[in-house]
């Protein structure tokens, strides 16, 4: 199509809508509405209204005052798009190998609108295990899943993923102790937790980390002792397991970022 062609279909208002996406997304920390116009090179008054739209669909928020900021809104958008969908399919038979080494259920989540949403499952390979259904939306602030997904994005993201969390929970606000944990979690690359849903359950979750070292996912075993298999492996051996897992997943997503095993 020639330039021409191009400029017959031109969408004057979309188009300023998807540069306003377009700077935000190169910047850190927001910019004002006026340092907006002057690096689009156009009069503040022309964004005035879709600044105001952009704020209203939850794809920019407010910060300062007067600063404009994506939210995670397209992120949480992208997670149901085919590289998701890939990375699914891709970890099925890593995660149905490591339930059969760690005789342990696993589940897979990422991210999406306040949320970890699992997209993936597998069960455990005897009588026993815990298990999530594909589908099933979890909370940020109690769960290995959610530990990890804000343990390993910037500063930035993990405030924004907390208040869209916040935002449909009406959850009280989070100690300095949450902070603190999310950073070994970081440091460590796993988090081990008891369930705050079911007693006797140990929560082993790691990254797996895309071609940014950032989180893109999590992969979690519910962990149990299994009473009556002796030769099971123990919940050290599962979260070696585990991150040898996560290790293989994250250079399928294209990371160069290796986990300890």
């Amino acid at each position: 199509m020639d330039a021409d062609e191009s400029d017959r279909y031109r969408a004057p208002a979309l188009d300023k809508g998807l540069d306003i996406l377009e700077l935000l997304a190169g910047v850190d920390g927001g910019l004002t509405q006026a340092e907006i116009s002057k690096k689009l090179e156009r009069s503040p008054n022309e964004f005035y209204r879709m600044l105001d739209r952009l704020v209203r669909r939850g794809y920019v928020t407010r910060i300062d005052g007067d600063r404009y900021s994506l939210t995670l809104k397209l992120f949480g958008l992208a997670q149901l798009h085919a590289p998701v969908r890939r990375l699914a399919s891709y970890a099925t038979p890593l995660m149905r190998d490591l339930a059969q080494r760690s005789r342990q259920a696993n589940h897979l989540a990422v991210f999406d609108r306040g949320f970890a949403v699992v997209i993936a499952q597998q069960e455990a390979p005897d009588y026993w295990g815990i298990s999530i259904r594909v589908g099933s939306h979890i909370s940020l602030f109690d769960t290995g899943s959610g530990h990890v997904l804000l343990a390993f994005r910037s500063e930035e993201e993990r405030k924004m993923m907390i208040s869209e969390h916040v935002k449909s929970q009406s959850e009280p606000p989070l100690s300095d102790d949450f902070f603190e944990r999310l950073d070994r979690i970081r440091e460590r690359g796993y988090e081990m937790m008891a369930s705050a849903q079911t007693a006797g359950v140990y929560n082993l979750s790691a990254p797996i980390l895309g071609p940014d070292g950032r989180g893109i996912a999590a992969l979690t075993c519910p962990y149990i002792a299994l009473v009556n298999a002796p030769s099971a492996p123990d919940i050290t051996e599962s979260i070696a397991l585990l991150q040898k897992t996560a290790a293989q997943l994250s250079l399928l997503a294209g990371s160069d970022v290796n986990h300890s095993e």
